[in-house]
C-alpha cells in the first residue's frame, strides 16, 4: 500500500476513534435518539440528490438504514448519555467483529477455528472485566445497562453487515445515503416518544453551534468522507491489508477520551483493552491464514 493510501486509512481510523469523543459532546445538548434522527438526516440530504440510487433492493436499503440507524447508533447514543464512558464504548461496540463471525458460521455451516475460538475467548474474558467492574465498581464509567445496549448496538451494526455482504459491490457512499433515509423516521417517532416533542424543540431552539458541528461531524466526517475513503481503499487493495488497521479505532477511541475528555485509564480498563484487542488481532492473524489455504 503506498503512504498515501496508508495515511488515508489512518485518518479514517482516527475519525471513527476519535468520534466517540465528538458524540459525547453533542449528547452534552442534544437528546440521544435526536441527536441520531439529525445525524441520519445530514447523511442522506443532499446526498440522495447527488448519488445515483444504487442497483439495489429497497429491502435491503431498509434494514440497513434500520439497523444502522435505531439499532448502532440510537442505542450507542443512549448508552452514551450517561452509562458507558466514550472510551470504553468505542472497545465494546467492536463486539461487531465477533458477532459477524458467529452470523457468517450459523449461515454458512461453518466451524469456528481454533485460533478464532482462542480470539472470540480473549475479547468474551476483556468484555467480562468491563461487566464485572460495571456491576461492581460505581466509578467504573460503566453499567451492566449501558454495556447491553452497546453490546446491542454491536449485534445491530453485525447484522447491518451481513446484509451489505449480500448486495455486492456498491458505491458504498451511495448505498450509505440512500439507506440513512430509512433511519430517519423510526428514529423521529422514538424520539418523539420517549423524549417528548417539547424537550426536542427546545434542544434544537437552544442547540449551540458546537452541538451542531457535532451532527455534522456524525454525517459529514464519518459518512461520507471516512465510509467512502474505505470504500475506496478497499476496491483498491486487499481486504487483509486495509481492514487490520481498524484495530486502531478503539485505541483512538479510548486515548481521546482520555486527553480531550480526562477519561480516567485505570489498570482494570487497560487490561480490558488489551484481552479485546488481542482478540481483534488473532481474528485477524486467523482470517489470514484461513485466506492462504
Amino acid at each position: 500500500m503506498p503512504l498515501s493510501h496508508l495515511l488515508l486509512a489512518l485518518s479514517v481510523v482516527f475519525i471513527w476513534g476519535t468520534n466517540f469523543v465528538v458524540i459525547k459532546w453533542g449528547l452534552a445538548e442534544l437528546p440521544p435518539f435526536l441527536f441520531a434522527t439529525l445525524r441520519f438526516v445530514l447523511s442522506a440530504l443532499p446526498w440522495v440528490f447527488l448519488f445515483r440510487r444504487p442497483a439495489v433492493p429497497w429491502s435491503a436499503m431498509a434494514r440497513v438504514g434500520i439497523l444502522l440507524g435505531v439499532g448502532q447508533f440510537g442505542l450507542l447514543y443512549w448508552a452514551m448519555r450517561q452509562d458507558i464512558s466514550p472510551g470504553v464504548a468505542s472497545l465494546v461496540v467492536q463486539s461487531q467483529v465477533f458477532f459477524t463471525i458467529l452470523m457468517s458460521m450459523i449461515l454458512s455451516g461453518e466451524r469456528m477455528r481454533p485460533l478464532q475460538a482462542a480470539a472470540l475467548a480473549l475479547a468474551t474474558a476483556g468484555y467480562g472485566v468491563v461487566a464485572w467492574h460495571g456491576a461492581t465498581d460505581p466509578g467504573a464509567a460503566v453499567t451492566l445497562f449501558g454495556l447491553a445496549l452497546v453490546l446491542a448496538a454491536g449485534f445491530s451494526w453485525a447484522c447491518a453487515n451481513m446484509v451489505m455482504r449480500g448486495v455486492g459491490r456498491v458505491n458504498m457512499v451511495a448505498f450509505t445515503a440512500w439507506s440513512s433515509l430509512f433511519a430517519i423516521v423510526p428514529l423521529a417517532l422514538i424520539s418523539l416518544a420517549v423524549e417528548g416533542p417539547a424537550r426536542m424543540a427546545h434542544a434544537v431552539a437552544h442547540a449551540s453551534m458546537a452541538a451542531w458541528l457535532a451532527v455534522a461531524w456524525q454525517a459529514l466526517g464519518n459518512t461520507v468522507f471516512a465510509f467512502g475513503v474505505w470504500g475506496w481503499l478497499l476496491a483498491r487493495h486487499p481486504a487483509v491489508t486495509v481492514t487490520p488497521l481498524a484495530l486502531l479505532v478503539p485505541v483512538f477511541g479510548i486515548l481521546a477520551s482520555a486527553v480531550l475528555l480526562a477519561e480516567p485509564l485505570p489498570f482494570w480498563k487497560l487490561g480490558a483493552a488489551g484481552l479485546v484487542l488481542a482478540g481483534l488481532s488473532l481474528n485477524v492473524y486467523a482470517s489470514r491464514r484461513g485466506g492462504r489455504r
